[in-house]
Order: structure tokens, then C-alpha cells, then sequence
């Protein structure tokens, strides 16, 4: 490596000397005092790789002389030190990269080159399911139903942990990736030998899943990547990237009685969309953060991916090392933290020097109030005083007026009327809030208040607990409030993503009838982190999140349809009426809880062995080979078909001509809109498949779950059922017209009735294309289904590096124009030029209409950087690292 501008010097902790990049003595030469934590962050990352090609000294002068108000425009590598993965992202990585070793035997090379050459940590969180609540057996039961459902998948990543250099996996049963990684994973600075030299220097993290960001809040530099850019830093490849912009946000002031953490993320969820953060860094500063625990920052970081950011990081400061103490980490680890952060520069306190940044905002916590956001976006926060109303307003624009509904249902808790606006699922889940104890804490205290008023939760509410690590049952034990959850039926369900992400589970087949039947209007409260169409439950229209002692007030109200201010939530043992005010635990209340009940020995309790496993994973077994034995009657784990006919020449970004639309789309199309993640409809493409394959309609798990299977996936891309392709007025899911017959199908068989033509194909949409998870299999599936361009308003910024990706061309509309301001339909045929082999930044697009009216206008190529022209010259970045690595 170079070392052009001479900060190699070294640090002392613990006794030992570790070699580091010094940006002190970079600050010598270079006003870089200036930057912000994080860029200083990516500047030790380029010296520290600094090679002459990858990394040159040019680079580094760029950072260095960052300006902020100018727009990205410097193209830089960056190399994270290590990779997480979640099983539903984490399963198709595997698969790429067993598939990748089959190719690399094709091609004459060496398939131990296909080895991750930093740490790769898998957390099987995604899996589990809320099939039985409700009970002190839920959690074995779902976890026991879980195995039986995944076996093929885990016996899978069993054995990549051990075909892998470097892999490991966090088996089911332990929490929540996000969660686990701050608790346990991170290392905040490594301390490590290569070549001899005792090194250290930040950690950074890539992540397969969206909310990475959540470790920001530790002062760990990291974000959500597609796992085909996983896949390819984990092989040695860096990220190509823009040196971003960065956004400060300033924080005073402290949160006043009776308002969480949850409630302040809605609010800086709101202010940064409002802002416009989509595709930079954002960073908080201010004298507010002394009064910010370490739990408060991860769940404000946590929510980068819905505030658009690419990250939103803290500094490493008092509050980070006192974490990593509570959390169990070593003397050794916590003195290296605090030690290399003050030798850098970038130790932070209380009258540190505020950096320069791109634009700001500012935020005095006292003004935060108690909120809920919902019903189908993050952003859309709605004051809890002003609910009940919300709802209202909300309801009858979606039934267009009509009056509200009560149907009466029986079931095994007995006879009741279930209204619109009733709740069906209340759910404590997501690492987004169970990471912090003052919400948990929170909830489990008002849960005790109410039970002892003789309070109960409605009996047409599925309720559950998911807590994100097994640490947290072990502090609400402590707290002696497990109990009283449980008797509001809050009984744990599992440890992982579970409601969060879709895995709710089965409504009483009861209540499902009459919502379908009658067109009810059901609701679900849930302390998670998204809340799009159709992904917390088929039957559910409306979602709205909230911290966790909100979801058990709803549980106890039944209805958002409810004034949780002036609305009792029923009548105490004497028959008086009680009000959220009477149950709310104190500030000071919840704090004693927290200092009495949580300490390091729980942390070190909770992980040990944690690589290892119960006994249902250690009784799973697998094969030892380098090269995986793939099985042609498998459902869930097949050989995908992207290297296939591949040889050792790369190819050209070529003009498309005569392409047909298949799907026209508005705005805020989610990646869980492209490639949903729960429940396999029967009559699906999906469901066909596998029943054809004879899978019983129980045993179809989840579109998550079958992610290593591409027939599952392909036919399950665009096919949520809150879809709406424009192509099919008065359809919901996935269905279009194929063209010029015009002829309604699923969008699965008329993509193959197009590739039996030899017709390419387009995708045309709106705003805020891609938005939510970090989820490859959109990319993958439109790629599959033979799409070869998405021309849109604007995407964001996972989706689109994930299209380029797979090979598939992201154009944008130019500002001011869109379909429907160029008159087009999707009923046209397409021919994109001028793309002049990636070279150009803008390409020429004729719409022709069947009748032979031709609409000229140009968009521009959203391939941003020049790795990015070799990864789409190569077909995609998969095909480009193979050959990288077979010819090196």
C-alpha cells in the first residue's frame, strides 16, 4: 500500500502499539478539522488503501478538499471492513456466491478465490413467524415451526459456514440482526494483525438489509446494500461511491415527560423527508446529544433508510464507550475505542467544534410531542392529540364517504362487533424499539399499571412480542414486568423481525371473513419501522406505527378510531374510568427500572455460545464439499441461471429497440411492491409453481423464505397485491396487458409470452422508485422478467445501485417532465439510443403508439459512476467480480 501524504504513526492502548492512519498529522498539511465525523471516517479508509489504482492520491486530495455546497461529483472506493446479512438477503448471497464457485469451475478457475476476505456475519432473524400468540408456548411453537418450515434453507447456511473462510451465522432463536450487531458484533475499532502489523482503524460495515444504518448510532459507519454489492465486498471488491453531501442536523434541548424516542424519530423521520436527504449522509451534532442515551441514537440511526439518508451517524463519545461497557465488550475493546477516537481527532465532547456541512437543520427535543405515523409511509406523522380525527379524515377518503361498518364475529374469546378502524394486530416488534429499554421498560410498566386497574386487551387483537435479542427478556424478567405483559396476552413470540417485516401470522380465520367479506377497514399498531401497503398483513389496509407503550394503549382501546387523550380505555376494579394518563409511567420511573435491572452479565449471558446454536441447530445436517450439491428437487434453493453461457469477454451497454412497457407505476413504489416478502397467494404464479412442484398450500412459507429459489421469485416480482399497474385499470397485484393484444394476464406470463417474441422490456413509473428495503430480488426479478431499462421521476438510492447491479439500466425522466406529462400510456413501443456504451449521461427514448404517433425526449442515465459502466459493460457486478477473479 502507499503512503503518499506519510500518516502511518502509530497509537498505544492497553500496552500493545497499533499502526493507524493518522488524520492528525494529515491536519497538517490539510485543513481537514473541518469535515464531518463521517467523511473523516472515509478519509482514513482511502489512506488506509491507498494503492495507486483502486485508491490514488488524487483521492484523497478530493476529500480533502471537500466542498459542501457543491454537488457530488468525485468518484471514490470505499472498503468496509466487514459485512452483515439477514437470512431472507442472506440465503440469495450464499447462492450467488455457491453458484459463482460452479462458474468459476466452468471457466477454468480457481474456486477458492470465492471467499470472503473480511468478516461475513449472518443473523437468521427474517424467518419466524407469528403462527401461535397469545401463550407461554407461542415462542417454542413458532420456533419449532420455523425449523420444520426451513430446514433446506439452514442446512444451506450451515453449510456455507463451513464451505466459507470468514462466514459465520447467528442461528435462529437469537434476535434481531440490528440489534445483534450493536449488542454484539460491532467492534467500533478494530484491533487487528495483517502482514505482521498490529493494526487499528474504524470499523465500517455493509449490511444486506436497509436498516444497517441502526449501527450509526454507535458511531460505526455503515449502511444497507443490495447483497449483490455484499457479495462483491466480501470478495475484495470496494463500493464505488460519490463523495456525498452531509446534512447536519442539530439537536438541543431534551424530550419532555410523557414523549419516547420513538416519537422523536417520527419527528426527524417528517423533517428530513421534507428536507431531502436521498443519496447523502446525515449527521447529528448539538448539545442535545448529552441528553440522548446510546439506545436513543441506534433508533434514530436506525430509521435512516425512512428518512432517505444513506446513513445518519453519532460521533463516538462518552455515552459510546459507556454502552460498550453495559453491553459486556472487553476492557481491551473499550480502551482501544476511546483511545484510537481521541488520537484521530474525532473523540466528541461537549464543546467540540461544530463541522461544516452541506445544510442543516435543528430540532429542540422539548417541542417533540407524543406521535403515531401511518397509514402507509413512515413520514406521515400524525400528532397523537389529533388521531382519532386523522383516522377519520383518512377513512372516508379511502371508502369514498361511505358510513362505517360493525359486523359481529365469533371466536374462541367469544362473541364481539368488529368495526372499521378496529385493531387486529398490536404488535411490540422491530430492532428499531425493542434495542431500547426506555420503550420496553416503558411498555412493560404501563402493561403493569393496566393490569393492575383490570385492564384487558380486545379480544379481536393478535398481539405479540418479539424482542430484537434475548438480553431483553431477560431485563423485563428482572424488571418484573414480563408478567404483566403477559397478562395483557403480550407473551414473547420469537426472536426476530416477525410483524415487522410481514411474519404476523395468520388472523383468526373468523375475523379474516368478516374483513373480506364486508370490506372492513383493519388496522394494525406496531412499534416497527415500516408500514407500507399490504406488508404487515394481507387483510390490514391501514398501518400506523408507534413506540411500544402506545401499542399496548391501543391494544387496550381496540381502535385507532380512539382519542387516546379523552377516551377511557375502560373502568378500573371499581368501576371508574381510566385514561392513558392514569397507566403512563414516569420519566423517573422508567430510568430507576433501567439503572436496577440491566447490567453486563446479562449481555455476556445472552451471547454466549451464540455462534453455536440449541439443539435444533446443531441436530441440522449438511454436506462438507467446496462446491454445493445442488438438488433438482428443491424449492428453495436452485442454481440461478446469471452466469449461464458466461465466458471470460465482457460485453457493451447496447441501444434497446422495439421494447414493450409491462408495468406503468405511480409514485413511492416499494421494493415490497416489486418483490413482496410475506404470504404466497395460491393462485399466484408463485403458488401455481409450487403446487405444481407439490408443495401443500401450508408448507408455500413466504416469498422471504424462498428468496434461493429464482422460479419463486421471478414470478413473484411486482406481484403485492396493493400493486397497481396502470396497464390494468381496476386491478390490484400483479397483473397487466400484454401488447398490442391487449390481452389481461399476470405480469409473470406475459413477461414470458414477450421473451418468446424476442420483445425486450421497460418499466415507467413515478416518484421515489425503489424506496424501502434493501432488496436485491427487485433488481433480480425485473431483471429476470426481461426488463432492460426503468425510466422514472427519481429512484432510491439502494434500488437503483441494485438495478445497475443486475444489469439493468436506471433512466430518469428530466426534472419537470414525467409519463404522464409526455402523454405516455405503456401501451407504446420504446427505443432507448445514444447510450454510447455507458459514455453518455443522457440517452434519447422514442415512444411510438400503435397507431404510428412518435414521442421524442430525452432522460438521463443514471449510471453514476464509471465502476458502475463496467459493471452494466459486464452484464452485471457478479459477472464483473468472476472475471476479475478467474483471470487474476
Amino acid at each position: 500500500m502507499s503512503n503518499s501524504f506519510n500518516t502511518a504513526t502509530t497509537v498505544s492502548s492497553n500496552g500493545k502499539n497499533y499502526q493507524i492512519h493518522s488524520l492528525v498529522e494529515l491536519s497538517k498539511k490539510h485543513n481537514i478539522n473541518r469535515l464531518p465525523y463521517s467523511l473523516k471516517i472515509l478519509l482514513e479508509n482511502l489512506l488506509r488503501h491507498e494503492n495507486g489504482v483502486d485508491v490514488t492520491k488524487e483521492d484523497i486530495d478530493a476529500l480533502c478538499h471537500w466542498d459542501a455546497k457543491a454537488q457530488p461529483s468525485t468518484e471514490i472506493a470505499f472498503t468496509p471492513s466487514r459485512v452483515v446479512l439477514q437470512d431472507f438477503t442472506g440465503v440469495p448471497a450464499v447462492v450467488d456466491l455457491a453458484a459463482m464457485r460452479d462458474a468459476m469451475k466452468s471457466l477454468g478457475g480457481d474456486v477458492q478465490k470465492i471467499n470472503p476476505l473480511s468478516p461475513a456475519e449472518l443473523v437468521i432473524d427474517h424467518s419466524v413467524q407469528v403462527d401461535k400468540y397469545g401463550n407461554q408456548s407461542a415462542q417454542s411453537a413458532n420456533e419449532d415451526i420455523e425449523y420444520q418450515r426451513n430446514m433446506e434453507r439452514y442446512a444451506f447456511l450451515k453449510w456455507g459456514q463451513k464451505a466459507f473462510d470468514t462466514f459465520k451465522v447467528v442461528p435462529p432463536g437469537n434476535g434481531i440482526v440490528h440489534q445483534v450487531n450493536l449488542e454484539k458484533l460491532a467492534r467500533v475499532t478494530f484491533g487487528v494483525e495483517k502482514d505482521g502489523v498490529l493494526q487499528a482503524y474504524p470499523d465500517t460495515v455493509v449490511g444486506t438489509d436497509s436498516h444497517t444504518t441502526m449501527i450509526n448510532g454507535i458511531g460505526v459507519l455503515g449502511w444497507g446494500v443490495g447483497g449483490i454489492e455484499a457479495e462483491a465486498a466480501m470478495l475484495g471488491q470496494a463500493i464505488s461511491m460519490l463523495i456525498p453531501q452531509v446534512v447536519g442536523f442539530k439537536l438541543t434541548g431534551k424530550l419532555p415527560e410523557g414523549t419516547t424516542a420513538t416519537d422523536l424519530v417520527l419527528t426527524i423521520v417528517e423533517m428530513l423527508r421534507k428536507h431531502g436527504v436521498v443519496g447523502k449522509f446525515v449527521e447529528f451534532y448539538g448539545d442535545g446529544l448529552q441528553n440522548l442515551p446510546l439506545a436513543d441514537r441506534a433508533t434514530i440511526a436506525n430509521m435512516a433508510p425512512e428518512y432517505g439518508a444513506t446513513c445518519g451517524i453519532f460521533p463516538v463519545d462518552a455515552e459510546a464507550v459507556k454502552y460498550l461497557k453495559l453491553s459486556g465488550r472487553s476492557d481491551e475493546e473499550v480502551e482501544l475505542v476511546e483511545a484510537y477516537a481521541k488520537a484521530q481527532g474525532m473523540w466528541h465532547t461537549a464543546d467540540s467544534v461544530d463541522a461544516e456541512y452541506s445544510s442543516t437543520l435543528e430540532l429542540d427535543m422539548s417541542t417533540v410531542v407524543p406521535s403515531i405515523s401511518g397509514p402507509k409511509r413512515p413520514q406521515d406523522r400524525i400528532a397523537l392529540s389529533e388521531s382519532k380525527a386523522k383516522f377519520q379524515t383518512l377513512f372516508a377518503d379511502m371508502e369514498k364517504g361511505r358510513e362505517k361498518k360493525s359486523v359481529a364475529v365469533t371466536t374462541e374469546h367469544g362473541r364481539f362487533d368488529l368495526k372499521d378502524g378496529d385493531i387486529t394486530v398490536a404488535a411490540i416488534t422491530s430492532c428499531t424499539n425493542t434495542s431500547n429499554p426506555a420503550v420496553m421498560i416503558g411498555a412493560g410498566l404501563l402493561a403493569k399499571n393496566a393490569a393492575e386497574k383490570g385492564l384487558k386487551v380486545k379480544p379481536w387483537v393478535k398481539t405479540s412480542l418479539a424482542p430484537g435479542s434475548r438480553v431483553v427478556t431477560q431485563y423485563l424478567e428482572s424488571a418484573g414486568v414480563l408478567d404483566d405483559l403477559e397478562k395483557l396476552n403480550f407473551f414473547v413470540v420469537g426472536y426476530g423481525c416477525t410483524t415487522c417485516i410481514g411474519n404476523s401470522g395468520p388472523l383468526d380465520p373468523a375475523i379474516s371473513k368478516a374483513i373480506q367479506d364486508n370490506g372492513l377497514v383493519a388496522t394494525s399498531v406496531l412499534s416497527g419501522n415500516r408500514n407500507f401497503e399490504g406488508r404487515i398483513h394481507a387483510d390490514i389496509k391501514m398501518n400506523f406505527l408507534a413506540s411500544p407503550p402506545l401499542v399496548v394503549a391501543y391494544a387496550l382501546a381496540g381502535t385507532v378510531d380512539f382519542d387516546l387523550y379523552n377516551d377511557s380505555l375502560g373502568n378500573d376494579k371499581d368501576g371508574n374510568p381510566v385514561y392513558l394518563k392514569d397507566i403512563w409511567p414516569s420519566t423517573h420511573d422508567v430510568a430507576q427500572a433501567i439503572s436496577e435491572n440491566i447490567n453486563a452479565d446479562m449481555f455476556n449471558k445472552g451471547y454466549a455460545g451464540v455462534f453455536d446454536g440449541d439443539e435444533n441447530w446443531k441436530a441440522v445436517k449438511t454436506s462438507e464439499s467446496e462446491i454445493f450439491e445442488w438438488q433438482d428437487d428443491s424449492t428453495y434453493i436452485k442454481n440461478p441461471p446469471y452466469f449461464d453461457g458466461m465466458t471470460l469477454q465482457a460485453g457493451s451497454i447496447e441501444d434497446i429497440t422495439g421494447a414493450r412497457c409491462l408495468a406503468k407505476l405511480g409514485h413511492s413504489v416499494t421494493t415490497d411492491h416489486i418483490s413482496p416478502a410475506g404470504s404466497i397467494a395460491v393462485d399466484s404464479p408463485a403458488g401455481k409453481y409450487l403446487n405444481e412442484k407439490g408443495v401443500e398450500r401450508k408448507d408455500f412459507n413466504s416469498y422471504g423464505s424462498r428468496r434461493g429459489n429464482h422460479e419463486v421469485m421471478m414470478r413473484g416480482t411486482f406481484a403485492n397485491i396493493r400493486l397497481r399497474n396502470q396497464l390494468a385499470p381496476g386491478t390490484e397485484g400483479g397483473w397487466t396487458r400484454h401488447q398490442p393484444t391487449d390481452k389481461e394476464m399476470s405480469i409473470y406470463d406475459a413477461s414470458r409470452i414477450y421473451a418468446e417474441e424476442g420483445t425486450p422490456l421497460v418499466v415507467v413509473a413515478g416518484k421515489e422508485y425503489g424506496t424501502g428495503s434493501s432488496r436485491d430480488w427487485a433488481a433480480k426479478g425485473t431483471n429476470l422478467l426481461g426488463v432492460k431499462a426503468v425510466i422514472v421521476e427519481s429512484f432510491e438510492r439502494i434500488h437503483r445501485s441494485n438495478l445497475v447491479g443486475m444489469g439493468v439500466l436506471p433512466l430518469q425522466f428530466k426534472d419537470g417532465e414525467s409519463a404522464d406529462s409526455l402523454g405516455l400510456t405503456g401501451h407504446e413501443t420504446y427505443s432507448i439510443t445514444g447510450l454510447e456504451n455507458g459514455a453518455s449521461k443522457v440517452a434519447q427514448v422514442t415512444a411510438k403508439t400503435n397507431d404510428g404517433k412518435k414521442t421524442h425526449f430525452e432522460v438521463i442515465v443514471r449510471i453514476d459512476t464509471p465502476k458502475e459502466v463496467e459493471y452494466m459493460q459486464h452484464g452485471g457486478i457478479l459477472q464483473y467480480v468472476l472475471r476479475q477473479l478467474a483471470q487474476s
